[in-house]
């Protein structure tokens, strides 16, 4: 059998008259006035043109009454956002969404480069641009909103004090390299350059002096969007605990920046080049926060970036990675709550958190919980205790190349770009070989044995049986390189052995970092209910293979047949302690991971042990029931 993925419908033809989507009742959406405006509320209906001047009250002020019009924006957001409100964090999202789509900045922004342009001089300034996004500040606004740098005027940009910071620690680092220095060594030989109060008079001062930066005003909002942060998992008493924690918060999108140096009367052309150098070579590190994240790097035009110790070009179908979700929506003709569209992007954040994902899930079978811990901080970065990371995340050419399905026979979503992944400045030069081994094993697994983004656990389905949306679930993450590291094998049996080559060379490298052992381990107790993520001993991981049923997969329809369905409020449902649960009562993710490769599929379960009433064992019993042995095989634990 040769491995493939399995045949997704083709894309509609664009020459094919597409079908009209059902009339709906037009939304409305209700727009607050700004502070120091009129007591009464605008209002938009979607599809209509102009705007109304209905008095309606936005739906989370209640009642008729309006914020007084002196209110200054700190007040005006913390009296609606009253605490016990059912909108309060719509209203969060819906206001800086506003704030973000509403900016108005070129014509600001074009005085303000020139300014920088004259002040600099001739060929001092030079124009760099964000591969993705960037957030510079990270000072916080009202209600804890993570906002970016702004000027005196509320426009974004990259202070100077930042811009130095680049250039100089890039110097520092310079000569800890080229002349093998300590930090501190090396911190006191750039004093000639940035100036220090330590050295003697003429180079007290610095040679330049470093301009604030803005946006080239390419567009009305200088690249301002809303983003969101996600701690999905956390650490709770030496244990990885699910606590889905979105927030969102202001950054930069693809923004072009005019960076201007000027020199002062004691700086050399040779000075002058080489602080430039360090500045360029700096921004490329990475500016602001969450670098090592995809965060904050710049790029002047014509520059080469450098390779990363593994590049992956990836493609993602089915549900995609989503960043911010369209802010709500009030439809007062009937009266509810809408919610917005999420908005796909592929993200490096998505990836980085998957590979730290899959490090904790099988690192954790084999090591202590206290150490897994440490190590997870040491190779991702953590904010307790603060450390940076050894692993850098970077995507290139991320794009959406097919949107989500809207009508039931759209193809299902795509996303593509390329994975790199880098040594952080942070990494231990000694220790890079090994860290190197340990994440191409760990990120060749998450490829293997999962999706990304929404619907991660699950592969790659149609529901286009139903009579609703959404009409695809799920996600399928596919490696689109062609090196003898990515090819599979043919049978069944060969691909379980490479599975369990690269677990085992993923544990080489582990034990290498932590000079420990590793030991097959049980973490706590399993029962109907209660499980650990991790690829202990009460875990199984298999390969499968078989006929599918209603447009799913095998292992996907043996895992939703009805055999292992239980009675819930009177009906059939998917069993919570097998296939997770989204209700607002009860949370959890399924201790399930399925992955598709057409003609077999990759099966993760958690928490098997215990085989009393415990759903995941039926379901393994099942599939090994349907194979009779043939086209089965056991990854983990290794027989």
């Amino acid at each position: 059998m040769v491995f493939q993925r399995p045949n997704q419908p083709s894309r509609p033809n664009n020459n094919r008259q597409q079908p009209v989507p059902p009339t709906q009742n037009p939304v409305r959406r209700v727009i607050p006035n700004p502070p120091g405006g009129g007591g009464g509320n605008r209002e938009n209906r979607s599809g209509c043109g102009g705007n109304s001047n209905s008095d309606l009250p936005s739906p989370w002020l209640g009642g008729t009454h309006h914020p007084d019009g002196t209110a200054g924006f700190v007040e005006y957001l913390r009296w609606m956002r009253s605490p016990d409100n059912e909108y309060k964090d719509p209203t969060k999202v819906q206001i800086l969404q506003m704030a973000a789509e509403g900016a108005k900045y070129q014509e600001r922004l074009k005085v303000l480069n020139q300014r920088t342009k004259v002040i600099a001089g001739d060929k001092n300034w030079f124009a760099a641009k964000s591969t993705w996004r960037m957030r510079v500040g990270g000072h916080r606004g009202p209600e804890n909103i993570l906002l970016p740098a702004f000027d005196a005027l509320g426009i974004p940009y990259l202070p100077a004090s930042t811009l130095r910071g680049v250039a100089r620690t890039q110097a520092i680092r310079h000569f800890m390299v080229t002349e093998d220095l300590s930090w501190a060594v090396a911190e006191q030989k750039i004093g000639a350059y940035f100036g220090s109060l330590d050295a003697v008079d003429k180079d007290r001062s610095s040679k330049v002096i470093f301009l604030d930066a803005y946006p080239n005003g390419n567009n009305s909002s200088c690249g301002l969007m809303v983003d969101m942060t996600n701690n999905i998992w956390s650490w709770k008493d030496n244990q990885p605990e699910y606590n889905p924690n979105p927030n969102p918060f202001l950054s930069l999108h693809q923004a072009e920046f005019i960076i201007g140096i000027r020199p002062t009367v004691q700086c050399t052309p040779v000075v002058l080049q080489q602080l430039h150098q360090w500045l360029v070579e700096g921004l490329q590190q990475g500016a602001g926060s969450q670098i090592n994240t995809g965060y904050g790097t710049l790029l002047t035009q014509g520059q080469s970036r450098p390779k990363g110790f593994l590049e992956v070009d990836f493609r993602v179908e089915g549900q995609l990675i989503h960043g911010q979700q369209k802010a709500a929506l009030w439809n007062h003709g009937k009266h509810r709550y809408d919610r917005g569209q999420p908005f796909a992007e592929t993200r490096p954040v998505a990836f980085k958190s998957m590979l730290r994902y899959w490090f904790r899930t099988i690192a954790l079978g084999v090591l202590p919980a206290d150490r897994v811990k440490t190590l997870e901080a040491q190779i991702f970065g953590a904010i307790k205790p603060q450390t940076c990371g050894w692993l850098r995340v970077e995507l290139l050419d991320g794009k959406v190349t097919q949107k989500e399905a809207r009508y039931k026979q759209d193809p299902c979503g795509e996303q593509e770009g390329k994975l790199v992944l880098q040594f952080s400045t942070e990494a231990p030069l000694a220790s890079q070989p090994v860290i190197e081994k340990l994440i191409k094993n760990l990120t060749w697994l998450m490829f293997h044995l999962g999706g990304i983004g929404q619907g991660a656990r699950r592969p790659c389905y149609s529901r286009a049986s139903r009579q609703y949306a959404p009409w695809w679930r799920g996600s399928d993450l596919i490696a689109d390189n062609k090196d003898k590291f990515w090819q599979l094998p043919d049978s069944i049996d060969d691909l379980s052995k490479l599975f369990q080559d690269r677990i085992k060379s993923f544990y080489q490298a582990l034990e290498m970092l932590t000079k420990m052992k590793e030991q097959p381990r049980s973490l706590g107790t399993v029962s109907v209910d209660q499980w650990t993520e991790a690829l202990d001993s009460n875990a199984v991981m298999l390969i499968c293979a078989g006929a599918g049923k209603y447009d799913k997969p095998y292992a996907l329809s043996v895992l939703h047949s009805d055999n292992l369905k239980v009675q819930i409020r009177g009906r059939l449902d998917y069993d919570p302690n097998l296939c997770g649960s989204t209700t607002s009562r009860l949370v959890k993710p399924s201790p399930v991971w399925i992955a598709n490769f057409g003609d077999f599929q990759v099966v993760t379960i958690f928490g098997v042990a215990n085989k009393t009433d415990n759903p995941r064992y039926r379901f393994l019993e099942a599939l090994q029931k349907d194979n009779n042995g043939s086209n089965y095989s056991q990854i983990h634990p290794i027989i």
